[in-house]
């Protein structure tokens, strides 16, 4: 292999790393705002509608704005990366 080819395979690999180190942190993320904001909803004692605490309607709102967040995060940072990969080649 030339060098510059030795280069780019290792600016490709050092791109990946960073895509699947953002994608995991991101994930993990999503899976506590998920998992831990319902668990953490059943203790909260709130006056009930419809049968429901009210403390389930208020994660049923935000964790959707969570969501929108961690996707708003996600394309801020893979732009920057992308940028950066693109400046180094």
């Amino acid at each position: 292999m030339s060098r510059s080819t030795e280069q780019f395979a290792q600016q490709r690999a050092a791109h990946w790393r960073a895509t699947k180190r953002l994608t995991a942190v991101l994930l993990t993320t999503w899976l506590v705002v998920t998992f831990g904001g319902i668990f953490f909803a059943r203790e909260l004692s709130d006056p009930t509608i419809f049968g429901w605490p009210v403390s389930f309607y208020m994660i049923a709102q935000g964790v959707p704005l969570a969501y929108v967040t961690i996707l708003a995060i996600y394309a801020l940072r893979m732009r920057a990366l992308d940028r950066r990969c693109r400046n180094e080649s």
